[in-house]
């Protein structure tokens, strides 16, 4: 079943649908991927997703009334908002991060790059209150809108039951995640290849670029190919050598510093997104052990070819520009000093030019032929974000 197709199901059953008579909206995955995780206390229902997807878009949760989760989230970019390296919040303003995809995020044990939520609902309370997102003193303005807005209210009553002061931030993050857990993709070339045995789906490069992903490369060491799923992340963070480099002098001074602090995580995802040394310290800031210095998530390479710039600061341009980073053992230009954090795993790995092409080639065979056509629709004008 393809994304698109998936999400305009549960959307066209909410309009026909009473609240009575909602089903779970939880159609089989598509080929490739496991059941998508819904959490018991959350579960689908076309109504819900319906209005979580109307939240996602609203740019009047945003202080300028100008941003929205869409605008860093954009569909026909597969959820991402490239080529910026790091996204636009409100009067322009940009973070450190790059935006990661929506697309699949619903297997990911932890959200954003430092893995500072547990879930999609909270993940998606903070870019409204963050100063460099959306930048909301507090959710306040979001609440008296949906509580009071025409559409909203009978909305918020069908879905949840509950009406005025009864509504909080958790029926509203509830909303916004059930649509994002819509956001599914597989099925691409190479699924059909490896999942189905379809010979031809992947041409001689990209059969070339799979050996070499599982052997020489080991790059399924950290992006996970199991034997009937392939979600292509093992769910933990490494320091890969991007970011780190540049304070590599002063990380240590300036971990010690951080936890001298005792900050919030709410503290935390302001700081992280409005300072780009603290950013750079990964998932110390959650954690608060030396042992994470530098780590950031592994993420899904799916539809990879679809997402550029790369890594969690938007420093690589494109998937070449990825390969040769970790042929150089985890540096971007070789012969270049290695960060004294570097993860472990982490080595030259010594493949001539024509392996690394092959690779990208590969990577080109994990995009999912709805996305890589949405994608295509955007740039000819035909879809605007």
């Amino acid at each position: 079943m393809k994304t698109t197709t998936w999400t305009h199901l549960v959307v066209l059953a909410a309009l026909g649908a009473s609240a009575l008579a909602a089903e779970p909206a939880l159609p089989p995955p598509p080929l490739g991927l496991p059941p998508v995780p819904v959490p018991a206390d959350n579960p689908q229902t076309p109504e819900k997703i319906a209005l979580g997807k109307k939240l996602f878009e609203d740019k009047r949760f945003s202080s300028t009334g100008k941003i929205a989760c869409a605008n860093c989230h954009v569909t026909e970019k597969a959820f991402t908002d490239g080529p910026l390296k790091t996204s636009k919040g409100i009067n322009d303003l940009t973070g450190t991060r790059n935006a990661p995809t929506v697309v699949n995020a619903a297997y990911f044990t932890a959200q954003f790059w430092d893995g500072r939520s547990p879930s999609l609902e909270d993940q998606a309370l903070h870019p409204f209150v963050n100063p460099v997102e959306m930048g909301l003193k507090d959710h306040q303005p979001i609440l008296t809108l949906v509580r009071t807005d025409p559409e909203y209210q009978p909305a918020f009553e069908q879905v949840f039951g509950k009406k005025g002061d009864a509504i909080t931030m958790k029926e509203v993050t509830q909303a916004i995640a059930s649509f994002e857990r819509t956001q599914i993709a597989g099925n691409s070339p190479f699924d059909r290849f490896y999942f189905s045995g379809e010979e031809k789906a992947l041409n001689a490069a990209q059969q070339r670029g799979l050996a070499l992903f599982i052997g020489k490369g080991r790059c399924v060491s950290c992006h996970v190919i199991e034997q009937t799923t392939a979600l292509f992340t093992d769910h933990r963070f490494h320091n890969v050598g991007i970011g780190i480099t540049e304070i590599q002098a002063d990380a240590p001074a300036l971990a010690t510093e951080f936890l001298k602090t005792r900050a919030t995580l709410a503290e935390v995802d302001v700081k992280v997104l409005s300072d780009k040394r603290t950013s750079e310290l990964g998932r110390l800031v959650v954690t608060r052990t030396f042992d994470d210095i530098g780590s950031f998530k592994t993420p899904t390479l799916r539809n990879a070819a679809l997402t550029a710039p790369y890594m969690h600061d938007g420093s690589l341009k494109t998937l070449r520009e990825v390969m040769v980073h970790y042929n150089n053992g985890g540096v971007t230009k070789k012969g270049a000093k290695v960060n004294d954090f570097l993860s472990g795993g982490i080595l030259p790995l010594e493949l001539t030019d024509k392996e690394l092409d092959d690779l990208v080639a590969f990577m080109d065979a994990l995009t999912s032929p709805e996305l890589a056509k949405a994608g295509k629709a955007g740039k000819k004008g035909e879809v605007k974000p």
